[in-house]
């Protein structure tokens, strides 16, 4: 089971007080204090669809970093957006967010091993049922003389979950009750049941808390099914050169060079 949709990869108009959203929507930047940073995805999720945002920027001297998770309010009917996601949203029920920290994001459950990690070269990662290309899923750094170790960085996910170009993601997988699970994915690797017996019968909404040192996120489509010829060509080039500098140099249309480099 795969989830094909890509009409969540934005944010809803309905958002915190604090937050500013670009022309598309796909960018979401607190601008003031630390918190009234709730976001949500405009359209609920597909079972199996992944709401991926990638840490554009943070803000020192704060506590604490980006939460996420899924609600079953539609932010449509919310009379006012909570200040904060924990505890504000999840005291109104049907909500299910937790914090990312720099570490100990992996979910165990009664004495469950916590669930094997496919190695960086799988291409796909799988979640129950749920099979994802795993290329866009992993956090990539900013073009540089390191970029190539720095991306190794990200595949083998040693780097802080919070680091600035880490990409997190949510999603839910039905189970055979009616019920679903949520997973939440930190570049590439899947933390486990972070919920159970969520009800997948109702609309849920991927919720985005854009909260204390994480200042700003962008949504990040995500392609199911077979790659686009541009994710291709993109791989390739990758397979030839030992790092995005080398790019500039390369006889490229200039929109395949700059998706080569960045996305």
């Amino acid at each position: 089971m795969a989830a094909r949709c890509r009409f969540a990869a934005r944010f809803h108009h309905v958002h915190g007080a604090n937050v500013r959203l670009d022309a598309s929507r796909t960018r979401a930047t607190r601008v003031e204090s630390f918190a009234n940073g709730l976001c949500f995805s405009q359209e609920p999720l597909a079972p199996g669809q992944i709401f991926l945002v990638e840490i554009e920027e943070k803000e020192l001297g704060w506590c604490g970093h980006l939460r996420v998770g899924l609600t079953a309010h539609d932010p449509q009917s919310l009379e006012v957006v909570p200040e904060y996601s924990l505890p504000d949203l999840v005291n109104m029920g049907d909500t299910w967010v937790f914090a990312i920290t720099r570490s100990h994001n992996r979910v165990t459950v009664d004495g469950e091993e916590a669930p094997a990690w496919s190695p960086p070269g799988d291409p796909f990662l799988l979640i129950e049922r749920v099979r994802i290309p795993r290329d866009t899923l992993v956090g990539r750094s900013r073009p540089g003389r390191y970029s190539h170790i720095l991306d190794d960085l990200y595949k083998m996910n040693v780097l802080p979950a919070t680091a600035r170009r880490s990409r997190i993601g949510v999603l839910y997988a039905p189970q055979p009750d009616g019920t679903a699970d949520m997973h939440i994915v930190i570049n590439g690797e899947d933390m486990g049941p972070s919920a159970r017996r969520l009800p997948a019968a109702r609309p849920l909404y991927a919720v985005v808390d854009v909260f204390a040192s994480t200042k700003s996120v962008r949504v990040i489509p995500v392609e199911y099914g077979f790659p686009s010829l541009q994710t291709l060509c993109r791989l390739v080039i990758q397979k030839h050169i030992v790092h995005r500098l080398a790019i500039d140099g390369l006889d490229l249309p200039p929109p395949l060079k700059s998706f080569c480099q960045h996305e």
